[in-house]
């Protein structure tokens, strides 16, 4: 019995390895999607990386926010 129990612990913290690296790439993908997101939009919106501190910053995500907010209530 205690053989199946070191078994089945020896499964368990594999099963926990494999979801931590699952998480761990799930939020590498999250933040490539958020840099590409963001180095679009100061692209498209030609916007001076001088220009933007953390309060603009701060800003210019609520109006886009709002803005992405008002065209999906709009469908």
């Amino acid at each position: 019995m205690i053989g199946g129990i070191v078994m089945s612990q020896s499964n368990l913290e594999k099963q926990e390895a494999k979801l931590k690296a699952l998480n761990q790439k799930i939020k590498e993908e999250k933040n490539k999607i958020e840099q590409r997101l963001g180095k679009q939009i100061i692209s498209q919106a030609n916007l001076n990386y001088a220009n933007l501190s953390n309060d603009n910053i701060k800003s210019l995500s609520k109006k886009v926010s709002e803005f992405l907010k008002e065209k999906s209530v709009g469908h």
